[in-house]
């Protein structure tokens, strides 16, 4: 792939390499940014690599946050945005999570930490320079994700990198050269000690970036990372996928065909590839339920938030359609289930394939604004303790029936009528 003889950098990001230049500090973007615009992928969150230290580089701008100091990264802010400005380094000491760096590094020492090739390209936005001594093009243009110098040294120095691989791969359809994917299959038990905050952050990447979800999940079976971390992914089952590299050194190249047996759950997806990808949610925890036997379990386990977990605990719970396309056996299913409707909704979209017969329906009811829960009831539980009713389980239970009601016949919500049948009236 060549190289463009210029970017078009924004604006605030030229202004950051400029102040650092003049003073006489090497400045480069490197990373993400500089990979996604070689591919025509859009982006704009460019990061700047530099021979100045991180309280030099505090000293040179008047806003800055030391988001990652420990590690040499400051955030610059400029014209209302913030812009990752990070000092050469290299790693002294790694134990598989964290690194010990050293500063005073040049720029191809700095590229030579990085984790794949095409992460490893630099660009100078004043010289229109560009370094790349591992590659890197080379590997966008062959669609490989590759390590950067010896794989396996890679993956100890950080196991995490091993879920980014799966995830890059997955993102641009792209194979894994095939020494990087051996590695990946000798170092997978070293996922064990990633924390669970890291692992959860690169499952709901992948699960929102990915353009084919099967694939994704797919790498993450076939890597046996899921064996690790997503045991509820190999649940449905019945045989274990066996790791196959294609010669391109991906298990997934191959654009036709799998590698083992999806999870059933997933099985709908398959549909949904090409320009029909972008009609999947891109939610992680709605994704994670449709894929995952106990998305609970999966959830508790990557240190989802509280929310998050009872979000996938009412998908799971809740009765997952309602009884009939009626608008009553809409409304009454509508009510039991609460928010989650939205979510059980898509889940069966995606696992069949169709709209469900009942979507207009609940589209339906929405519109009009029809009662579903008792804080939409003509009556309260103070108007109810005025008409003689004693506070306590009864008023709840009495609030129940009438919701009921109202749920079978929205025009019963009316105070009066209500207030009528909660005296017994009716």
């Amino acid at each position: 792939m060549p190289f463009p003889d210029r970017l078009d950098i924004p604006e605030d990001v030229l202004e950051i390499a400029r102040v650092l230049e003049d003073a006489g500090h090497a400045a480069w973007c490197v990373g993400g940014a500089i990979r996604d615009t070689l591919l025509g992928e859009p982006n704009s969150d460019y990061d700047i690599a530099t021979a100045a230290r991180p309280d030099e580089v505090q000293r040179l701008f008047r806003h800055v946050v030391a988001v990652g100091e420990r590690f040499g990264t400051v955030a610059v802010r400029t014209r209302r945005r913030h812009h990752e400005v990070t000092t050469f380094r290299r790693d002294v000491q790694t134990d598989g999570r964290h690194a010990v760096v050293e500063y005073g590094a040049t720029l191809e020492e700095d590229l030579a930490r990085r984790d794949f090739t095409i992460n490893a390209i630099a660009y100078h936005p004043l010289r229109y320079e560009w370094r790349d001594p591992f590659h890197g093009a080379a590997d966008l243009a062959g669609r490989l994700v590759r390590a950067v110098g010896e794989p396996e040294q890679r993956f100890r120095e950080d196991y995490l990198r091993i879920l980014r691989a799966l995830r890059f791969a997955a993102r641009f359809e792209f194979g894994i050269e095939p020494e990087t994917w051996a590695a990946i299959l000798r170092a997978v038990p070293g996922l064990a000690r990633l924390s669970a905050e890291r692992v959860r952050d690169e499952w709901f990447k992948g699960l929102r970036t990915a353009r084919s979800i099967p694939r994704l999940l797919e790498l993450w079976l076939t890597s046996g990372a899921a064996r690790v971390w997503l045991p509820e992914l190999l649940a449905e089952q019945s045989t274990t996928p066996t790791p196959s590299v294609s010669p391109t050194g991906s298990p997934l190249v191959r654009r036709h065909g799998t590698v083992g047996r999806l999870p059933e759950r997933a099985a709908a997806l398959e549909g949904f590839t090409g320009a029909r990808a972008g009609e999947v949610p891109r939610d992680p925890v709605l994704l994670t339920t449709l894929l995952c036997l106990d998305p609970m379990a999966v959830l508790v386990r990557l240190k989802a938030s509280n929310a998050e977990i009872a979000r996938a605990a009412a998908m799971v719970t809740g009765p997952p359609e309602p009884a009939g396309n009626g608008v009553v056996e809409v409304r009454r299913w509508m009510a039991a289930v609460g928010d989650a409707a939205e979510d059980l909704t898509v889940l069966w979209r995606l696992r069949h394939g169709a709209q469900p017969g009942w979507e207009p329906v609940l589209k339906g009811i929405r519109e009009r604004g029809e009662p579903l829960t008792r804080r939409q009831l003509a009556v309260t539980g103070e108007d109810l303790r005025e008409a003689g009713v004693p506070a306590g389980p009864a008023m709840g239970l009495l609030l129940d029936r009438l919701l009921a009601l109202v749920v079978d016949d929205p025009s019963l919500n009316d105070r009066e009528t209500l207030l009528h049948h909660a005296r017994g009236g009716g």
